[in-house]
């Protein structure tokens, strides 16, 4: 079941943060052909949502604790984020990011811990 919650939750953030990053790179400012992409792509965002939202309640629900599925979500977050530049924007990550990213996760930890 763990395994299903962090398939889904990846799968869910990599399609969102693709349609995001192909817009950046491929598609045009003007605001018809925005709206047009993303009426388009509304059923990608609807099921990369539900992944997500199904993902963090399945983690929720096998290991009894909401914080550490939020910051497992949130940490899944950041790294397909960093893998998607990588891919669309050939943003390479250095040894800065890796400590950017362990910043953030114990900085949300610390917010969300009880």
């Amino acid at each position: 079941m763990i395994f299903l919650a962090l398939l889904l939750m990846l799968g869910g953030l990599v399609i969102i943060n693709a349609i995001y990053a192909y817009h950046t790179k491929h598609i045009d400012s003007h605001f018809l052909s925005t709206l047009w992409y993303y009426i388009k792509l509304f059923p990608f965002f609807l099921s990369g949502s539900m992944m997500i939202g199904y993902g963090v309640k399945f983690l929720t629900k096998v290991v009894g604790n909401l914080t550490f599925s939020l910051i497992v979500s949130k940490g899944l977050e950041i790294l397909v984020s960093v893998a998607i530049g990588f891919i669309f924007l050939k943003e390479v990550p250095s040894w800065r990011t890796a400590i950017g990213i362990t910043i953030i996760l114990v900085g949300f930890w610390i917010l969300k811990g009880k």
